[in-house]
């Protein structure tokens, strides 16, 4: 192993894939001994934590086992997997039969910003405190212990004070918006922002709702355009809308509220409020009307999409609701999940991975934003907020923009690839959803 290349890269994960790597492989064979944590660490000139974290990892993904007094040995029967593609960190994704260098589409978190050791420390906790309680039936609205941390947590962050018991638990979001459609009556008419995140409106559809678009212009959707709509509640992100970016500013916010002081609901999607990355996070629309405004996040963003996970705070009157349709079922996240998660969240060990991965999004926000603005004729739209931010070509048509980066080796989407209606204005905006990089993978290859 003294011939492992670590330079340049997140250390323990490339340590880690690559021992991985080796074993399905069968370089190193099954009972195989490996070399003791201080001995790799001198051979490869790395502190020790380093190969602690990347043994920690194989070993709580079976790759390898512990014996006390003796080490680790490659355990039995994972060589019958097929090894990776790659043994480490790979040149381009691939999709479609495609491969690309850079991908401004896919959102998921890099695996190297996931934390692996520290998750891993944590379910060994929860598997040893929990005990015969791992097997009881979790509530329909979830595990109290998660609801309270998110609460804790939530206050903490964003200054927003949700009562726990109106938390509600759910498997990722287009879960948590199936169960509001049931929440809001027999086939509720919901406004939706045009263009969106399309499972937004394919998943309402599917759960019987009636899809009212409307467009996003400077600002956001109009208010005055919600209040003629006739829906019975809006969904949008006022915060930082995707694709386009637009901030809903405050005096629109206070016409949407009024709206919904009228009997109808505000649907407020928060997924990437935790990356505003200048300045303090905005303020809630639930702050500020939390009668009226369900709130609704994720850990997608933040830990990984496969978790599915999210939760929702719903106002009196829905949460009762709730309880009536709901109370006789269980949860569908499982609690071992969610007690982990509750242990990540009081420990503060979320804020710390989130202040790790919002250094790494403001190195890669900084150089994407210099290269773009030395592309001749490209205008960037950036308020600082979230995952992504508009480039628009002067001149291009989205075509034009999506066949240029495909021969570049890019992977790109344009404003209006998201449109569930048709709009004006959005012709030559492309969207750069940089969720998926790090500054390593960028640099490899902008310089």
């Amino acid at each position: 192993m003294s011939y492992y290349n670590l330079s340049g890269k997140n250390k323990y994960y490339t340590l880690y894939s690559l021992i991985r790597g080796d074993i399905l492989r069968g370089k190193l064979k099954e009972g195989e001994r490996l070399p003791s944590k201080r001995g790799l660490a001198a051979d490869l000139g790395v502190s020790v934590v380093t190969v602690e974290q990347a043994y920690e990892q194989l070993l709580a993904e079976g790759y390898i086992r512990s014996e006390e007094r003796s080490g680790y040995f490659v355990e039995r029967g994972v060589q019958s997997f097929p090894p990776p593609a790659h043994g480490g960190e790979p040149e381009a994704e691939e999709v479609e039969g495609e491969r690309f260098k850079l991908d401004f589409v896919d959102g998921r978190t890099p695996e190297e910003l996931f934390p692996f050791s520290v998750w891993a420390r944590l379910f060994r906790k929860v598997l040893s405190d929990g005990g015969e309680h791992l097997l009881r039936r979790v509530p329909a609205d979830g595990e109290p212990r998660l609801k309270k941390a998110i609460s804790d947590y939530l206050y903490r962050s964003r200054g927003i004070e949700a009562e726990p018991k109106r938390i509600v638990i759910g498997a990722g979001a287009e879960f948590l918006y199936g169960i509001i459609v049931h929440l809001l009556g027999v086939n509720p008419k919901i406004a939706v922002e045009n263009p969106c995140y399309t499972k937004i409106s394919s998943t309402y559809l599917l759960s019987g709702a009636k899809i009212i678009p409307l467009n996003v212009k400077g600002g956001g959707i109009c208010p005055d355009e919600l209040q003629n709509s006739g829906a019975d509640a809006v969904h949008l992100s006022p915060a930082h809308q995707f694709p386009t970016g637009e901030v809903t500013p405050v005096s629109n916010r206070l016409k949407i509220i009024n709206f919904a002081r009228e009997g109808r609901y505000i649907i407020e999607d928060d997924y990437d409020s935790e990356f505003r990355l200048s300045g303090k996070p905005l303020q809630s629309l639930y702050s500020l009307c939390p009668d009226r405004v369900i709130y609704i996040n994720t850990f997608s963003k933040t830990l990984a999409p496969s978790m599915r996970l999210g939760y929702m705070i719903l106002p009196p009157a829905l949460y009762e609701k709730f309880m009536q349709l709901f109370s006789q079922g269980a949860n569908v996240v499982p609690l071992f999940e969610q007690l982990a998660l509750a242990e990540m969240l009081d420990g503060g060990f979320f804020e710390r991975h989130l202040s790790r991965l919002k250094n790494s999004y403001r190195e890669v926000r900084q150089i994407l934003t210099a290269a773009f603005a030395n592309e001749r004729g490209c205008a960037i739209s950036d308020n600082g907020s979230g995952l992504h931010f508009v480039a628009k070509i002067e001149g291009a048509t989205d075509d034009e923009i999506k066949e240029t980066a495909r021969g570049r080796g890019v992977r790109v989407k344009c404003l209006g690839d998201y449109l569930i209606a048709p709009a004006e204005g959005l012709e030559g905006c492309a969207v750069i959803n940089y969720s998926g990089l790090t500054p390593e993978r960028l640099k490899k290859v902008i310089y």
